[in-house]
């Protein structure tokens, strides 16, 4: 039994659709990740030094090899500024 031709049309547009929405998807989580792969297992010391990054570049993913700290690097801690509302504390 042939397939109809009427049927190919709706597969050609659905197909196209989830292709579109799945290379949108790609490029937008490409370039928020700053063209670098996706991190997978992120555990405790990893999110440690992606705050360390973020406060000594200012990105998430940006890396620096300097081995001083920059002078705005004292003042914008979540210790020293006084917000430590992310912190879990639990007595």
């Amino acid at each position: 039994m042939p397939l109809p031709f009427e049927s190919l049309i709706p597969f050609a547009v659905m197909s196209a659709m989830f292709t579109a929405t799945g290379l949108g998807l790609y490029y937008v989580q490409y370039n928020r990740n700053e063209h670098k792969p996706p991190r997978y297992s992120v555990d405790d010391w990893d999110r440690k030094m992606m705050l360390r990054d973020k406060q000594l570049t200012g990105t998430r993913r940006g890396q620096v090899d300097k081995p001083i700290a920059p002078e705005e690097f004292k003042i914008n801690s979540a210790w020293q500024n006084g917000s430590k509302s992310h912190l879990d504390i639990t007595c």
